[in-house]
């Protein structure tokens, strides 16, 4: 009888096997990772929107010709008109406010003149300086700004 219990038991413990096994879950195949994928690239940031009117030139002379041309000259006299020329560039036509400003070597304003213009094409600006009484001697600093921006081309003058 004792014989008869092991077996009984042992049947048990194998039929519980096979039950437990037979309910496990099939596992899936192991799959690999798709490969790396590289992201898109950020599309291209559209380019910055052209200035409608942008300065090609600046020139500083004391006499213009006929078509606003000027002479560039480095040295003016105590009674000589100083003529600052700016020519733009406008696709279409726009309006552009250019502003001119003089300074004496010590820091001081000795002008400053805006020009309101409608732009279109190639056009040339003339700004000028005239003094009543004499320039004072020494070096001066022209600087251009066009709507407010420095057009990067500032020029340096001497009145003897």
């Amino acid at each position: 009888m004792k014989q008869n219990r092991i077996s009984y038991a042992l049947a048990i413990a194998l039929v519980g096997t096979i039950a437990v096994a037979g309910c496990k879950k099939k596992e899936e195949p192991v799959v690999a990772p798709p490969a790396a994928v590289e992201p898109a690239p950020a599309p291209a940031e559209p380019a910055p929107a052209p200035m409608p009117v942008s300065a090609t030139s600046v020139t500083v002379g004391n006499m213009a010709a006929a078509d606003k041309s000027v002479a560039a000259v480095g040295m003016f006299g105590v009674k000589d008109k100083i003529i600052v020329s700016v020519k733009t560039d406008a696709a279409t036509p726009a309006n552009a406010a250019i502003d001119a400003k003089l300074t004496f070597q010590d820091g001081q304003v000795a002008g400053q003149q805006t020009a309101t213009v409608v732009a279109g094409g190639v056009d040339t600006t003339n700004i000028e300086f005239s003094n009543t009484n004499a320039w004072p001697a020494g070096k001066y600093k022209v600087d251009v700004t066009l709507n407010g921006q420095p057009v990067g081309m500032t020029q340096e003058i001497e009145v003897k």
